[in-house]
């Protein structure tokens, strides 16, 4: 007998670290505690060390500061393309600073690669979301539907996911 879909994704999000990322990130922003993880991670991504090799570090332009931003990001891959998504959805500098910089920016793993990013239209996200969160699971808790539901799940939700596909 197989668990149902519903109770599957509220078993994920009372999981104690499931609770634990979203405290990390009440509010749609990393606290201290998360500040200070995605520094390590950051470091940890760029030079390439010890992280799976879809742990990448984005760097973009700030809006406001013109200072490059770096934080680590998960790569995920659907169809032979590679995409980013924000796991924390539209409310969130990246996203903002990425938009801002007209999809300009930097991944670095080892080495730095210039791209582009390109905004997916939400229409075309729920597969992307899906793998996202059969790749990622720091973004399972701030997703709310559990990586095993079925594709109408995620095409509910997929227009406050922003997801952007790396070019270049």
């Amino acid at each position: 007998m197989t668990a149902d879909p519903a109770h599957r994704r509220d078993r994920v999000l009372r999981h104690p670290g499931a609770t634990l990322a979203r405290w990390m990130y009440r509010g749609g922003h990393p606290n201290r505690l998360a500040r200070l993880m995605n520094r390590s991670a950051e470091r940890q991504y760029s030079a390439g060390l010890l992280s799976p090799r879809r742990a990448v570090t984005l760097e973009v332009r700030g809006r406001v500061s013109g200072r490059t931003i770096s934080f680590p990001v998960v790569v995920a891959d659907h169809d032979g393309q590679q995409y980013l998504v924000s796991m924390l959805g539209e409310d969130v500098n990246w996203v903002r600073n990425v938009r801002a910089a007209d999809g300009e920016a930097v991944i670095r793993r080892g080495r730095r690669r210039p791209v582009r990013l390109d905004e997916v239209p939400p229409a075309d996200r729920a597969p992307i979301l899906r793998r996202y969160l059969a790749l990622a699971p720091g973004g399972r808790p701030h997703i709310p539907v559990d990586r095993h539901a079925p594709l109408g799940d995620f095409e509910r939700v997929a227009g406050s996911y922003p997801v952007f596909r790396i070019v270049g």
